[in-house]
């Protein structure tokens, strides 16, 4: 299959054919994760869902072990797609794809959508799994210029990646909903 035979297959009405394209689409490799972008903000939910689907297809077949040099292309590939011009949804997948097979040519792009209230959390969440002293230190980074009402994830981020953060209380030990309850017996 080629490129041109994936996106019309994802982008067709049989949906037979849609299914079979995106599971078979990991060896296409980085060069068709930019074709695939725009489907991936599709108004058709199931277009839609197939183009990401065959892009973490890619994503999963470059992060196989031996594969470093087909890793480096696709995270080239989805570094691009991080940014402003961007739908949000695409930006979002760029993010957690990234978290499965970048290293720290990742860290930069992924730390500035620290900054966006709206990808704030996919963006920690993906440099929290990326290993490595840039993307520590790109958490370190934002914890200190964190508004409050952040730092509590970061501090998480932070503590997960064997640092000890002093006078941010742990988001878990607070409680969500109040309770009444009552001893029983006595």
């Amino acid at each position: 299959m080629t490129i041109d035979e994936l996106i019309a297959k994802i982008s067709g009405s049989d949906e037979t054919a849609r299914g079979e394209a995106w599971q078979n689409a990991g060896p296409l490799g980085a060069a068709a994760i930019k074709p695939l972008a725009p489907l991936m903000d599709h108004k058709d939910t199931e277009i839609r869902r197939a183009a990401t689907r065959a892009a973490w297809k890619i994503v999963r077949h470059a992060g196989r072990p031996d594969a470093r040099r087909e890793a480096r292309a696709v995270t080239d590939e989805l570094i691009p797609l991080l940014g402003d011009g961007q739908p949000w949804a695409v930006r979002r997948e760029a993010a957690w794809m990234l978290s499965e097979i970048a290293g720290s040519r990742a860290v930069e792009p992924l730390a500035k959508l620290l900054n966006d209230k709206d990808l704030r959390e996919h963006a920690r969440a993906a440099l929290q799994r990326i290993p490595g002293r840039r993307s520590l230190a790109a958490l370190k980074a934002a914890f200190e210029a964190a508004p409050e009402d952040y730092k509590p994830a970061l501090a998480e981020s932070l503590r997960i990646r064997g640092q000890k953060v002093e006078n941010v209380k742990s988001v878990k030990l607070v409680p969500v909903k109040s309770t009444a309850v009552k001893q029983v017996g006595r």
